[in-house]
């Protein structure tokens, strides 16, 4: 795996990255966006920009960008959406306008949520709603299968619900733009009701059935060998999965708790999000019958060994 201190690229800046792609990332460095978000050029007479980035004073920013890097006879005519976390899809609104371009995407924030998570969500009391893009609507749906084409260029949508309810990946030839399902330099968040850690392990799945030369992530570095990514993530949900079991056999805990137990080298700001993922775990395990809520599901229920 790519040390993340390796990847330093300049920011709010045009990079070309292979024949008919460029990147520019965004001016929104975080713990959570690394070094910002990787928005996407793709195409060179009509372009798709994938996942433009955030708005205020950034996107105002990323969008000068974004719109400085077509030349004469060029037009963006696609803006595409992996998710709708305000880190990736605020600023199409302001691209679109700018362009004519219109949104393609799975749907709007709430879209993709399975039954289990759209019970929680109504309810309320799990919380979550970290990041949302509440605002976004997409001008034009897509889904499973859809190709998306020019003359130049194609993608085939492929939902990869997980990190997010309406996250989709976009498959390129033999490159895959995976947003923040699959990233180099670290795991995903997945946080309840809009994360999903049963459909997560699904759409690695649905992901490793893709033939794959690279994929290109949503913050990172390209990742160069994408079945050994996935492995590795796959290997690193099911360990986290097997400490929260054997933490469980010492008694009944909530997420928080088990949080604080197992992620012993993770700072303490990021504690929260790491209680999330916990979370996202447990419900999987209620799902599977291999753990249980001690009363109603909460995000301060705690959980026992079944």
């Amino acid at each position: 795996m790519l040390a993340p201190d390796t990847f330093d690229p300049p920011v709010a800046t045009v990079e070309h990255l292979e024949p008919g792609l460029r990147r520019i990332v965004a001016p929104n460095p975080s713990p959570m966006t690394y070094r910002g978000t990787n928005t996407y050029l793709l195409g060179t007479d009509e372009v798709a920009v994938i996942d433009p980035g955030p708005d205020g004073d950034v996107g105002a920013r990323q969008l000068d960008a974004i719109l400085n890097s077509i030349g004469a006879g060029q037009k963006i005519t696609h803006i595409l959406i992996t998710h709708s976390h305000v880190d990736h899809s605020p600023l199409s609104r302001a691209l679109s306008r700018e362009t004519g371009a219109p949104v393609y995407a799975l749907g709007d924030s709430s879209t993709g949520r399975s039954a289990m998570m759209e019970q929680l969500a109504a309810v309320g009391e799990i919380r979550g709603g970290e990041g949302i893009d509440a605002q976004f609507a997409p001008d034009i749906r897509i889904a499973a299968g859809d190709v998306i084409e020019t003359a130049e260029w194609a993608v085939r949508v492929l939902p990869t619900p997980g990190h997010f309810c309406n996250h989709i990946s976009f498959i390129w030839g033999d490159a895959v733009f995976t947003g923040d399902h699959v990233m180099g330099w670290a795991s995903s968040m997945v946080s309840p009701p809009d994360g999903d850690l049963t459909d997560f392990m699904a759409s690695c799945a649905a992901l490793a059935g893709v033939p794959a030369r690279i994929y290109y992530p949503g913050h990172g570095a390209p990742v160069s060998d994408p079945k050994a990514r996935l492995d590795w993530l796959v290997a690193h949900r099911l360990g986290r999965e097997a400490e929260i079991l054997t933490a469980l056999e010492a008694g009944p805990a909530t997420a928080s708790e088990l949080a604080r137990a197992i992620y012993v080298d993770t700072p303490p700001a990021l504690l929260g999000a790491a209680a999330r993922n916990v979370l996202a775990h447990l419900i999987d395990l209620t799902g599977k019958s291999m753990a249980a809520p001690n009363g109603p599901l909460t995000a301060e229920t705690q959980f026992r060994r079944v």
